[in-house]
């Protein structure tokens, strides 16, 4: 605690995201918030270099400072410059998630030497940055870009892999920490499902969950209102306290506003009715199968809806060797494009302004939290296909909003989506029927509820984020605030 008297001064604060591209603009977005509420606040985001060079920094003031942590990929198995998930095929994904452990002396050797107050703010996958941040005396947080209910299932299953204390049968309890949720074994990413306990996935994640319980506080990207038992799950679990502060979304990026690719989408999107079409996206990471990928295509054109598909290369496709027309129907998209049905956009679509647009009805996603957010962010409704990480916990969220129908689940040949089963969701939550309206009117509740958490300082993500914030200041993260909320 400050001294009697004296007037806490503002922690410098340290931003460490992971290595993926999903997790940086999360952690960008949250220092300008910071920086919002502490004007003139101190902000460096740590990372390797090459992935440091790609950042296009928000205007801020004072500007985000960057510190590179160096980082040889090579030296732990990986390809030369191969510092995000997004450098690597899925089956490699863990050796890069234990190579990021090597970072721990360079950040150690970093934050010694920032002058005290300092706060750290790490990703939960570098959690053991908690142990850093008590050996150099700042305070510490974990920041979940996720919500808070994937988080808790995901961690839990990791700790307990409770599939595999099941004798028989395709469901489960999420025991022991949370024996009212079921799964199936569906809802599993198949990467756990083939864990024993004694694998490097399962190895890796009993390092980082009880590390995580070292922080003094827990941020996640979500709000109180809607998550309120998923708060309650992580808070259980990690034993310290939860603030909710999402959602943090940003504005689509006005220097992509006159790109020719992304006019001439939304010059196609002008052209069609108020939520009449559905955009599909699996996000930039993840794909589906070649075979699932030509259900969807023949869903998408028995829906008769039109459509914005961005495709990325089917499972077990080098996205760098670009895009193959094989990969679709025969004539499938010069049949879509000449009825102006439907438009396949390669590898890349400006999903902000796509879901901002009146004529976006629908939004086909693999449930990734931050695709979610900026769906619902918008009242649009969501159908649901999880093939991976978190997703499918996401999925059950989201589902049981009331603001998303389920597909399939996952992206592996034997996951089995029929065309008919596709068009029929479609024509489900886009159709003029009851339960299509209940769904546009219960997104469009979650639409307000988001943009009231940060309405004015009395919004509950703005003022959860400000009592974090006096927390630090104060010295007191863990000790006294606790019982806040």
């Amino acid at each position: 605690m400050a001294a009697e008297g004296e007037e806490a001064r503002s922690p410098h604060v340290v931003l460490f995201p992971f290595l993926a591209d999903g997790h940086i603009p999360a952690f960008l977005r949250l220092a300008g918030h910071l920086q919002t509420l502490r004007p003139g606040l101190a902000v460096t985001l740590v990372s390797t270099p090459r992935l440091l060079g790609s950042l296009s920094l928000p205007a801020t003031s004072p500007p985000i400072r960057l510190h590179a942590l160096p980082f040889a990929p090579a030296d732990h198995g990986l390809p030369d410059g191969a510092e995000s998930l997004a450098d690597l095929h899925v089956h490699q994904f863990i050796t890069l998630f234990r190579a990021s452990e090597s970072l721990r002396p360079a950040f150690d050797g970093f934050v010694a030497g920032i002058r005290p107050p300092v706060c750290v703010i790490a990703d939960s996958f570098f959690a053991w940055t908690a142990d850093v941040a008590r050996a150099r005396g700042a305070s510490h947080a974990v920041f979940l870009p996720g919500g808070a209910f994937g988080h808790a299932a995901f961690f839990s299953v990791w700790e307990h892999l409770p599939h595999t204390l099941t004798a028989g049968g395709d469901e489960f309890p999420l025991l022991p920490d949370f024996p009212d949720v079921v799964l199936h074994r569906t809802q599993i990413p198949q990467y756990m499902l083939a864990a024993t306990g004694a694998d490097p996935w399962t190895a890796f994640f009993r390092r980082v969950i009880p590390c995580c319980r070292k922080t003094d506080a827990v941020l996640v990207n979500t709000v109180q209102e809607l998550e309120t038992s998923g708060l309650d799950m992580l808070r259980a679990s990690f034993g310290v306290q939860t603030w909710a502060i999402g959602p943090i979304l940003a504005a689509p990026d006005p220097s992509k506003s006159q790109d020719d690719d992304d006019t001439s989408i939304i010059r196609w999107l002008d052209a069609h009715p108020r939520r009449s079409v559905l955009y599909i996206s699996f996000g930039s990471q993840n794909s589906i199968s070649i075979r699932q990928m030509a259900e969807l295509a023949l869903g998408l054109e028995a829906s008769g809806r039109p459509f914005v598909w961005a495709v990325r290369p089917p499972v077990g496709f080098d996205p760098k060797d670009g895009f193959d027309p094989g990969w679709l129907p025969d004539g499938f998209e010069d049949r879509m494009a000449r009825a102006g049905r439907g438009l396949v956009v390669r590898e890349w679509a400006p999903q902000a302004r796509i879901l901002a647009h009146p004529s976006t009805g629908a939004f086909l996603t693999h449930c990734g939290w931050n695709s979610i957010l900026e769906s619902l962010r918008h009242g649009v409704p969501l159908l649901g296909w999880p093939v991976g990480a978190e997703q499918f916990f996401n999925a059950m969220v989201v589902v049981e909003w009331g603001v998303c129908v389920e597909v399939a689940r996952g992206n592996l040949e034997s996951s089995a989506v029929e065309s008919g089963e596709v068009a029929e969701a479609v024509g489900a939550v886009m159709g003029e029927t009851e339960k299509g309206e209940a769904m546009r009117r219960k997104a469009g509740e979650i639409a307000r509820a988001m943009a009231a958490a940060w309405e004015g300082p009395a919004g509950s993500s703005a003022a959860s984020l400000e009592r974090f914030l006096r927390c630090v200041e104060a010295s007191a993260l863990r000790d006294s605030c606790l019982g806040a909320s």
